[in-house]
């Protein structure tokens, strides 16, 4: 058996590896590979509208990324924005550049490669009890759900009709609900903003992206490694390298990955996402939520969700702008309120002993705040209950 999964999580078979499953790409999968809007869109719209980064670059690096992790898992292993990272960003944009932000990305990459390859993410998350995961699992949902919430306030009609269209809809298959959501909620925005329509360019115009690394500075690798890089490690391990391995294997435990392996196509994914201008990158197990709550069984709504980035990306770069803005945020808050549930609800764990839920309580509620300190809670409350069982015999 393979030893590098943390303590807890379904491992992976590394002596007879078994025959890749089929890609799906039947209408379930189409379904559920735009799911993870919610969280894709304010970060990406952030980074072109505040923070004037080109387009082109980062949705390129998303897609091309999404393709490989559907190709290479097999699962619907999500890839989104480094929400810290992004946080940071806008709120601190006038001392952020765009080369900061590309110059993370690279620094993020030859981090996460190197601690995947050297086994260090392993070791690091066979220190971390299964409670503080599942704590940090439900304190992510529940933000989730929160965060949601503020986004449905901005129109509360639109968000009542997205939910209850999700909810009546969530088993069929002539209308899965996140296709209905999608194209309604994209005609009532263009309906409320018609600028929208009437500003996009939608003729076919073939646009590479420029080598973003040829124009970094050396400011730019101090300011994207000490205010980027290296406070999102802590959110990025628990998340979407421990919390994602957790979420894959609970979900698909025939297609059981391993932490080593995340970490490793974390850093890959990265590296090759800076050198043509993409934003830092992870694997959420949020968006593994949302993917599975509509549909998705397989690799193939990644890969759907990623082709559509490439082709957007390279030849209809005018459209961007109408795309991303088109379904309005209540929409989208809608679809972030249900991802947060399941994944809540689904890591609930199922005992009633309070030396499991003691720490998963307190971990979640450290998490809502920051997952890393989550963590170290989760962690240190784990041994603090055992050296009472303990001290009880």
């Amino acid at each position: 058996m393979n030893d590098e999964s943390p303590r807890g999580l379904p491992q992976a078979d590394t002596e007879t590896p078994p025959v890749p499953p089929p890609l799906r790409f039947d209408r379930a999968e189409w379904a559920a590979a735009f799911a993870d809007l919610g969280t894709f869109i304010p970060y990406v719209v952030a980074y072109i509208s505040v923070l004037h980064m080109d387009p082109v670059g980062i949705l390129l690096a998303f897609g091309l990324a999404l393709v490989g992790c559907g190709l290479v898992y097999r699962t619907p292993l999500p890839v989104q924005p480094m929400k810290a990272i992004g946080a940071v960003a806008v709120a601190q944009a006038a001392a952020i550049s765009g080369g900061a932000i590309v110059a993370a990305s690279l620094v993020t990459g030859a981090l996460w490669l190197l601690l995947g390859v050297t086994g260090a993410a392993s070791r690091l998350a066979r220190a971390i009890p299964r409670e503080a995961v599942l704590g940090v699992m439900i304190g992510l949902g529940i933000a989730f759900m929160w965060q949601g919430l503020r986004m449905m306030g901005s129109d509360w009609p639109a968000a009542v009709v997205a939910l209850t269209l999700a909810v009546a809809l969530r088993n069929s298959r002539v209308f899965p609900a996140m296709l209905v959501l999608l194209a309604g909620g994209m005609a009532y925005g263009v309906a409320r903003q018609p600028a929208l329509w009437q500003d996009a360019a939608f003729g076919f115009a073939l646009h590479l992206p420029a080598l973003a690394v040829a124009n970094l500075q050396w400011q730019d690798f101090v300011t994207g490694t000490l205010l980027l890089a290296l406070p999102q490690l802590p959110l990025t391990l628990g998340n979407a390298v421990i919390g994602v391995t957790e979420e894959n294997n609970r979900l698909f435990p025939d297609r059981a990955t391993s932490v080593k392996k995340v970490s490793i196509s974390t850093g890959v994914m990265n590296l090759a996402g800076g050198v043509i201008g993409g934003v830092p990158m992870c694997h959420g197990a949020g968006g593994m939520a949302a993917y599975a709550a509509f549909g998705a069984r397989s690799g193939g709504a990644p890969i759907i969700f990623g082709a559509t980035l490439v082709v957007l990306a390279l030849c209809f770069s005018g459209a961007i702008v109408f795309v991303l803005q088109a379904v309005p945020a209540a929409v989208l808050g809608a679809i972030l309120f249900l991802t947060g549930l399941r994944l809540a609800l689904g890591n609930a764990p199922r005992t009633r002993d309070w030396r499991v839920l003691l720490p998963v309580g307190l971990t979640a509620a450290a998490a809502l705040w920051n997952v890393g300190l989550g963590l170290v809670v989760g962690v240190a409350v784990h041994w603090l209950c055992r050296q009472n069982s303990r001290g009880q015999v």
